[in-house]
């Protein structure tokens, strides 16, 4: 008995809401870095085309190709990336990430045609992929699944703080010129470098895992992976699985599906929406620091609906009802008689996909683990980058035919809603095996 009770003391002196917070405090902070600074490297090549374009010949269908590549690279390279990362521990392959991807980056600034410039943005993608699924795999070792969707959508906040950071610095650097460059190669070349600093510091504060964790206090650190153990335990009971079922699994490839419809919608808007807001009639040096209001609105929007989701009940709903006020944001903005009442559809549609992407992970984290969780949300990270190439190109195809923004901006709005109905269409049909599962016949 007394043995007992010497075992479970640590777990009385630990504030587990204390330790949550302890946890975020170290973590997340420098992932957020790092995710700004990955998200600008990202999709800065949307300010870039405010003058590369004429520079080296692109059409705007080239140029929605070209960005677009960049997404194929990521999706060949994402599952590989994941499991890799499962071996060698988090601390190196996303430092390896980080440094890989700069240095592609700021190599970006040479390219002198649309081939060079596709090439570019594939081997971006090839040399950044596995960096956001396996951040998502990194937070499933390490929050339990009551804070997760916190943390994930303070990690992810990083989306429109890159934007809101990113727009006017990004404004601005596309207009300097110096030393044989122009602004759009230095905009990349200057905003390539964090990454490769941060790839080095990476090597010095990452922790692989809990029981690692030299910060945590041996009583925090047994109370910790206690409780990750048996909810993980509690998931493969419940869902086992392993890594080749993951990977065909119709709750694994849905999840895919709706994650492709939210990113043509994400990255769609986002590379284009700098070229989307010039239209209005705003100068370049005013295009930036317009782009950063909807995505002011959008991490609002990110940091409230996690913590709501974080309440409880079904996870499926938050993430659909994220994607239909997306839909409805885009279809206003097309309908709106002055650019004030555009910006304001357009900050709609920005809260939408944003809050979507605070809610969404917390689904597929509540079957997947080990293994089957690394191969699995790579799987959904990948097929649904696809939409990060499907996005531009659609905007890129249907702009030239059309000559405006009107029906691209409907197209990807009821992309959006197709993602919506998928979803309340699964949370639907977990419900029902829920409910088999409980009350066997």
């Amino acid at each position: 008995m007394a043995q007992g009770q010497q075992s479970r003391a640590p777990a009385h002196a630990v504030d587990e809401r204390n330790l949550h917070r302890k946890m975020m405090r170290r973590i997340l902070p420098f992932l957020f870095v790092c995710y700004v600074v990955s998200y600008l490297d990202r999709v800065n090549v949307g300010f870039a085309a405010l003058t590369m374009n004429a520079h080296i010949g692109l059409t705007a269908t080239s140029f929605g190709i070209g960005a677009g590549l960049f997404f194929l690279g990521y999706f060949l390279a994402e599952i590989p990336s994941n499991l890799i990362m499962m071996r060698v521990g988090a601390r190196l392959w996303i430092a390896r990430i980080m440094i890989t991807w700069g240095l592609v980056s700021a190599a970006t600034a040479f390219v002198t045609g649309p081939i060079q410039f596709g090439i570019a943005r594939f081997l971006l993608g090839l040399g950044e992929a596995g960096f956001v699924p396996g951040v998502f795999l990194y937070l499933s070792f390490w929050f339990p699944s009551a804070v997760r969707a916190r943390a994930t959508s303070l990690f992810l906040l990083g989306i429109p703080v890159a934007n809101i950071v990113g727009s006017p610095i990004s404004g601005a650097l596309v207009q300097i010129e110096g030393f044989g460059l122009v602004g759009w190669q230095w905009l990349l070349i200057l905003e390539a470098l964090p990454a490769v600093i941060l790839g080095i510091v990476c090597l010095f504060v990452l922790t692989d895992r809990p029981e690692k964790a030299q910060w945590l206090t041996p009583a925090e650190r047994d109370v910790l992976v206690a409780t990750l153990a048996a909810e993980k335990a509690a998931i493969e009971k419940k869902h086992p699985m392993t890594l080749a079922q993951a990977l065909r699994n119709w709750r694994v490839l849905t999840l895919a599906a709706i994650n492709f419809c939210a990113i043509i919608g994400s990255l769609g808007v986002g590379l284009w929406l700098p070229q989307m807001i010039k239209q209005l009639g705003l100068a370049s040096s005013v295009v930036g620091i317009v782009a950063a209001i909807p995505y002011v609105c959008g991490a609002v929007a990110m940091v409230v609906w996690g913590r709501v989701s974080d309440r409880g009940g079904d996870r499926t709903i938050y993430p659909a009802l994220s994607l239909a006020l997306g839909a409805v944001g885009l279809t206003a903005s097309t309908l709106t008689p002055t650019p004030g009442l555009t910006i304001v559809a357009l900050c709609v549609a920005v809260m939408g996909i944003n809050s979507y992407t605070a809610t969404f992970w917390a689904v597929p984290s509540g079957f997947l683990t080990g293994r089957a969780a690394a191969g699995g949300i790579a799987m959904i990270v990948s097929i649904g980058n696809l939409g990060g190439f499907a996005g531009p190109y659609l905007i890129g195809v249907m702009r030239e035919l059309s000559g405006g923004f009107t029906a691209p901006l409907l197209a990807v709005g009821g992309i959006l809603l197709l993602g919506a109905l998928m979803m309340l269409a699964l949370g639907r049909q977990i419900r029902r095996d829920t409910i088999a599962v409980a009350v066997p016949a």
